[in-house]
């Protein structure tokens, strides 16, 4: 296992964490009895959050992978 693979390990994990519960909160959204517009509305919040979280783990691999997680040691 090299170095980039094992940087990854720990953020896949919490993504995959965040967005198992995002999706757990949204199909409980679904199953408790509201009016459409509020389920709609409750529902749709962490499924975005989910699709954000998904996007800033592309974009953590990405910068592990170009050898660029060391932003801070620029400045």
């Amino acid at each position: 296992m090299d170095i980039h693979t094992k940087k990854m390990i720990a953020p896949v994990i919490i993504v995959t964490l965040i967005v198992l519960y995002y999706i757990g909160f949204f199909i409980l959204c679904m199953c408790i009895p509201m009016p459409p517009a509020l389920k709609l509305l409750l529902g749709l919040v962490p499924l975005l959050l989910a699709g954000v979280s998904i996007y800033v783990l592309v974009e953590r691999i990405k910068e592990i992978r170009s050898g660029e997680e060391d932003d801070i040691s620029k400045y």
